[in-house]
């Protein structure tokens, strides 16, 4: 298996943040990632590209815990926990139309953080505001989620993963389906959120150009997967 990276610049003075070691991934009978290891250090913006099922997905949602390793482990460094890591997964047709207001879309973040509460606290309120400020999205607050645009619907969605995010954010294609205003707009949040917030940034894109121009890292899983 060939792990040669593209990359941008890599800094050897940063500390890791989250570490593989020989992982396997896969669905049902078939591996798709195989004795894989790589290291996410603190501060990186990294871009994942590749051609259609090469991996990149499996791979972002074993660094999300959603898919556990078959073999190998995943470990978090630098004090890293797992309830400081957001994930934003691709948008289904199902999330698209489900009736919330944004409001109580962003809110639900924290139940994934095993907070059991029969009511919202000010002081998560007040982290779902900045994080709705943050992604542009504060004069949607009380509008209907399923009748946003698709880029309003996607900074909403971005604002909900970063109250869960307190270092590292992970991205599954952002941009999919977005007009290129609106993709412009998405990845000046994501990198405002990387240079000015200290947010760790793993990103799954087939945009060659904004990894090029955005990343510090860029991981091409065509390689790995020859």
């Amino acid at each position: 298996m060939n792990n040669n990276l593209n990359t941008n610049s890599i800094s050897q003075t940063k500390s890791p943040l989250l570490k593989c070691s020989n992982i396997t991934l896969g669905y049902g009978s078939k591996n798709i990632v195989n004795n894989f290891n790589y290291t996410i250090h603190s501060g990186d913006y990294l871009s994942i590209i590749g051609r259609n099922g090469c991996g990149k997905t499996t791979f972002l949602r074993g660094l999300a815990g959603v898919l556990h390793p078959r073999a190998g482990k995943i470990e978090l460094s630098s004090g890293l926990k797992r309830n400081q890591i957001g994930y934003l997964p691709q948008i289904t047709v199902t999330q698209k139309d489900f009736p919330a207001s944004v409001e109580e879309i962003v809110l639900s973040a924290f139940q994934g953080k095993n907070l059991l509460l029969p009511f919202y606290g000010k002081a998560l309120r007040k982290r779902a505001d900045e994080c709705l400020e943050l992604t542009h999205a504060t004069n949607l607050r009380k509008e209907s989620f399923r009748e946003l645009s698709g880029g309003q619907k996607q900074r909403v969605l971005l604002a909900r993963a970063l109250c869960a995010a307190e270092r590292l954010l992970l991205l599954d294609e952002p941009v999919t389906g977005l007009d290129p205003e609106s993709s412009q707009n998405m990845y000046n949040i994501i990198k405002d959120l990387h240079e000015n917030k200290n947010m760790t940034i793993v990103m799954v894109t087939h945009d060659i150009d904004a990894a090029r121009n955005n990343s510090t890292r860029i991981l091409n899983f065509n390689e790995i997967m020859q």
